[in-house]
C-alpha cells in the first residue's frame, strides 16, 4: 500500500516571498508561514500557539506568489513535506524539513473591498486555466428554506 504525505495549512506570511530564476529557468519561491492555535491553559487564560512553517513553490507557483503574496498575506495552501540535508562548512551534515505546495489559495480581501480570491491556483491546472477564471464567483446557493415544513423532514 502507498504512503499519503499531504500537508494543509491556512496561516499568513511572516515576509515577503523570495523568488528565483534556477540556471535551467526553472522559478522557485520560498517563505515562512505562520500558524497560529488558540487554546485556553489550566487557569482558563487564552493562550496562542504559533508554528512556523518553511514553504516552498515551483515554476508556475513561484511565479504566482512573487506577485500576489506579501508580508501578512492570508493563504490556503496544500503541499507535502520534504526532508533535505545538506553538509555544511564545517563538515556537519544539516537536516530542514519544508512544505512543497502544490496547491494554494489566496485568503486575503480584494483591493477596493471586494470578496477575497476564491478561485485555488494549482500546478497542474496553472497554464490551462482561463484569465478570468479566478474572477468568478460561485453560483449562489439555493434556498432550501421554503421547500420543506421541518415536520415532513423523515427523521
Amino acid at each position: 500500500m502507498a504512503g499519503i504525505n499531504k500537508v494543509i495549512l491556512v496561516g499568513n506570511l511572516g515576509a515577503d516571498p523570495e523568488v528565483r530564476t534556477l540556471e535551467n529557468g526553472t522559478k522557485v519561491a520560498q517563505f515562512n508561514m505562520a500558524t497560529t492555535e488558540s487554546y485556553k491553559d489550566k487557569d482558563g487564560n487564552w493562550q496562542d500557539q504559533t508554528e512556523w512553517h518553511r514553504i516552498v513553490l515551483w515554476r508556475q507557483l513561484a511565479e504566482r506568489a512573487g506577485g500576489s503574496l506579501h508580508k501578512g498575506s492570508k493563504i490556503y495552501l496544500e503541499g507535502k513535506l520534504r526532508t533535505r540535508s545538506w553538509v555544511n562548512k564545517d563538515n556537519q551534515t544539516n537536516y530542514t524539513t519544508e512544505i512543497i505546495g502544490d496547491k494554494m489559495l489566496l485568503l486575503d480581501k480584494r483591493e477596493g473591498g471586494g470578496s477575497f480570491n476564491a478561485a485555488p491556483i494549482t500546478e497542474e491546472d496553472y497554464s490551462t486555466r482561463p484569465a478570468s477564471a479566478s474572477s468568478q464567483v460561485a453560483p449562489p446557493m439555493p434556498d432550501f428554506s421554503s421547500t420543506q415544513n421541518a415536520d415532513d423532514l423523515p427523521f
